[in-house]
């Protein structure tokens, strides 16, 4: 039970966080060529810490203590480091931004720029911080979660909150636009095209050659133009199923699959989640997940996700539209969405060369919350910083070392999140009764205010130890009851 505590503290997310965006400028695409060409004028970079910062401190440009390594080449002169970005998500975008502002040609390549991905769509407010995200951005502000147990018990989460404190809803197709729009308005090029595969160097400090389809809708090319670049380093920044995964040989993963419809409903009813979100946990709508019901701009997301029954998931899906049934009723469907999405990282997300993963490539989406916006911008941020650093502002060749201290600095300030709550996962979403026995405890306005301190401000947050042993009691006290629930739902069963 000592693990539940545990987790209440080293749940995600960080600093404060202040109500400003930044204006960005468009930078015209580079088309109609065989060959990717870079310009070489770049800003000088000073990249930002990988830590979470206290309230009123920029997060982006604060300082990063690595440095280019001794032995890295120097490159020649007029030449910067080229970085290929594998993927366009939150990862891609703030990863491509920072490589460019840290004075390093950088090419971005997307293969659906519309993308809309089933995602709930949930940010931290540090996030809005930390990223410099304008706040009309955020489609709805949740103060207020419902969670509903397999039972039908509802209890109701956010009366910790303080005025200012919410849970950011946002669309990615508008997240993930905006982010590769800033990131070529840095300088990055930003390609609409598929990613195919990538030659290794065939001698030290030699160019990845990057074969992809190139998209121009001005011509109508089915398919695409196959076409090549060569680059320095690349980061893998192409989904769970990414095939840059693939080419370095990451490993394989247990990965879920995300069903969400995009439900437009009546205005009086959606005034009720104008700023609430509901969770329902059950094996109704999904044996190893939740089903969510999140608000949106002018309409609300409903869907599911499981690992263990993927051929069930319309199923799940129907489930959680039933469960939702009184509170969207009459309301449309305009879009049906389905992803797969990581369920752990990979083994492997860096393979002795200059080819990383970040986001949703590398697996970084936790276990029982499914949160990953958060961890995939953070981790493209982090791997941009380290690429940066350890080239010099793109004047020296990186390094494999320089990709590793990326990912060791990750897992220190975010694996004991992940590790936690996979422990919870496994305790509290193995059973009906123990779900409802999980529900009961979110009711305590302790495991309330830890779970959102937390959570919105992904910092470890200190509890009270009188608080933790009442915790601890009462959990115990919740998994007894779930069991002798369990065992009396049998015997009925039988």
């Amino acid at each position: 039970m000592q693990s539940y505590c545990v987790m209440m503290r080293f749940s995600p997310l960080g600093p404060g966080y202040k109500e400003k965006g930044e204006a960005h400028q468009q930078r015209c695409l580079l088309a109609g060529h065989n060959t990717i060409y870079f310009s070489t004028a770049r800003a000088t970079f000073m990249p930002s810490s990988c830590r979470a910062r206290p309230a009123g401190r920029r997060g982006r440009m604060a300082r990063m203590v690595t440095r280019a390594a001794a032995s890295s080449p120097k490159l020649p002169s007029g030449r910067r480091l080229r970085v290929a970005v594998v993927g366009g998500g939150p990862a891609g975008g703030a990863a491509a931004e920072a490589l460019a502002k840290g004075g390093v040609e950088t090419v971005l390549i997307e293969r659906k720029l519309d993308n809309c991905k089933p995602c709930g769509g949930a940010i931290p407010p540090c996030m809005v911080s930390e990223f410099d995200l304008p706040l009309d951005l955020v489609d709805r502000k949740v103060r207020k979660m419902k969670m509903i147990s397999p039972f039908n018990v509802a209890v109701d989460i956010g009366g910790t909150l303080a005025p200012h404190e919410y849970i950011g809803m946002v669309r990615r197709e508008v997240l993930d636009a905006y982010l590769r729009s800033r990131a070529e308005g840095a300088g990055a090029q930003v390609v609409n095209g598929l990613f195919l595969r990538y030659e290794a160097p065939k001698e030290p400090n030699g160019s990845y050659v990057v074969h992809y389809n190139h998209y121009d809708s001005s011509k109508g090319k089915a398919g695409g133009e196959k076409r090549t670049f060569e680059v320095d380093a690349i980061v893998g920044v192409d989904g769970a199923n990414s095939r840059v995964a693939k080419d370095m040989g990451a490993g394989d993963y247990e990965y879920a699959i995300a069903f969400q419809e995009r439900v437009k409903i009546p205005d009086d009813k959606m005034k009720y989640y104008e700023e609430r979100a509901e969770m329902y946990v059950g094996d109704d709508v999904s044996p190893d997940f939740y089903g969510w019901v999140f608000p949106k701009c002018d309409h609300v997301a409903v869907g599911t996700g499981t690992v263990t029954h993927k051929p069930d998931i319309k199923k799940f899906q129907a489930a959680t539209r039933l469960r939702a049934k009184d509170r969207i009723k009459g309301g449309k469907i305009i879009r049906v969405e389905a992803h797969p999405i990581p369920e752990h990282p990979r083994p492997k997300r860096e393979r002795l060369t200059r080819v990383t993963l970040v986001g949703d490539a590398a697996g970084y989406l936790t276990k029982c919350s499914g949160e990953g916006i958060y961890f995939a911008a953070k981790s493209g941020l982090m791997c941009a910083e380290a690429i940066v650093a350890g080239s010099a502002n793109g004047t020296r060749m990186v390094e494999e070392s320089d990709l590793r201290k990326y990912l060791a600095e990750f897992d220190r300030l975010y694996w004991p999140t992940y590790k936690v709550l996979d422990v919870l996962q496994k305790v509290f979403y193995r059973s009906n009764a123990a779900r409802d026995a999980f529900v009961e405890m979110c009711a305590d306005d302790y495991v309330q205010k830890m779970t959102f301190d937390s959570y919105l401000y992904k910092r470890v947050v200190p509890g009270n130890p009188l608080d933790d042993i009442k915790l601890a009691v009462n959990t115990i006290g919740s998994l007894v009851r779930a069991t002798a629930l369990r065992r009396e739902m049998e015997k009925v069963t039988l």
